[in-house]
């Protein structure tokens, strides 16, 4: 599966239509795109994502999932049998999305792509040490409220997937100033 990895730089672009760019507040003269390293940094920081699939009826399917960012793509996963699986098996494409509640402070992240599911083991266990890193103790320790997800992937008991994004959205909100980055990969 071809990823964009740390070589691999996105076109970043800041969409003023739906920036304070267009609607200057003070301040807001400054506003500028987000980088890019600055949104991967958000996306390994997040513990909660939203993915959203597609039904085949066309309805949505949107949960809460926990993820890991490793090597320019997102990784979760989810059991055999859930509505995300078998809408993925229909159809690879989704978003995953983070960020806050907050109308004016936050920084929110949407990643669309292809979800494809992992079979390779050496990369199954770079994601579950990726995993380990990002949730620390919710899989480590047996208390854990994942404790055993590791095991999970390998036993093929849950199907891991990978996302390289195609496009990416973040939108930016410090004290009232909005700014919409766009990354087209």
């Amino acid at each position: 599966m071809p990823a964009p990895g740390p070589a691999q730089q996105p076109t970043t672009e800041l969409d003023p239509r739906y920036s304070s760019a267009l609607n200057p507040r003070p301040g807001a003269s400054g506003v500028t795109a987000t980088q890019w390293d600055e949104a991967q940094r958000r996306l390994g920081a997040a513990e909660i994502f939203w993915v959203s699939t597609v039904r085949p009826d066309g309805r949505l399917h949107v949960t809460p999932v926990i993820a890991a960012w490793h090597d320019g793509v997102l990784y979760f996963s989810t059991g055999r049998q859930e509505q995300k699986a078998k809408n993925l098996a229909r159809d690879a494409h989704c978003a995953l999305t983070t960020g806050a509640n907050s109308l004016t402070e936050g920084f929110d992240l949407v990643v669309e792509g292809r979800a494809r599911p992992v079979a390779d083991p050496a990369l199954l266990e770079e994601v579950i040490a990726a995993y380990e890193e990002q949730y620390g103790a919710h899989i480590t320790s047996p208390e854990g409220t994942f404790h055993g997800i590791g095991d999970a992937f390998r036993r093929g008991d849950d199907v891991v997937y990978a996302v390289a994004p195609d496009t990416a959205y973040g939108f930016g909100r410090d004290n009232g100033i909005y700014s919409h980055t766009r990354w087209s990969f």
